[in-house]
């Protein structure tokens, strides 16, 4: 769903709609969200029927709230889908660790602990809340990638110790 609000968006060049600010751009890769509704905030990750997430895409900062709510509509109407769900989020993450997983999404466990020590060598810990979630941006389409070669960015946020 994100994909086609981000698509209209791009392509409202070329319809009636004038967005202020507008620029061409390259519509960005699928990003995750991801949590556990556990009390101790810690992410079990064997435990994947327990996930939950927010799939999204990024926007140029020059989309306004009425330029988004007109393309949840104007991408409703043409695709004669329900786009209801789609959200416009604004997230400031804050102090960050990322890196970037080659493989299965299965063997992102060892990414994280390697980030993990990363960061506690530097005196930092994980900072995960309401706000502050584990964070993947895929740049690589499972569909067409075989599981060894796929990209993903894993950003988790961090905290001074």
């Amino acid at each position: 769903m994100p994909y086609g609000v981000a698509y209209t968006i791009k392509m409202s060049k070329k319809g009636p709609r004038e967005i202020e600010g507008y620029f061409d751009f390259v519509v960005p890769p699928l990003e995750g969200f991801w949590w556990q509704d556990r009390a101790d905030g810690e992410i079990d990750y064997t435990r994947k029927d327990d996930f939950n997430f927010i799939s999204c895409i990024r926007l140029p900062d020059f989309v306004t709230r009425e330029d988004f709510d007109w393309a949840v509509s104007e991408a409703a109407t043409k695709k004669k889908l329900d786009f209801s769900a789609v959200e416009l989020l604004r997230v400031d993450e804050g102090l960050c660790v990322q890196c970037m997983h080659t493989g299965p999404y299965d063997d992102e466990p060892t990414t994280i602990d390697a980030m993990r020590t990363f960061a506690a060598e530097r005196g930092y810990a994980p900072d995960f809340s309401e706000f502050r979630l584990h964070h993947e941006i895929y740049l690589s389409d499972p569909r067409k990638c075989v599981p060894e070669k796929l990209k993903t960015v894993i950003r988790h946020s961090i905290k001074p110790i």
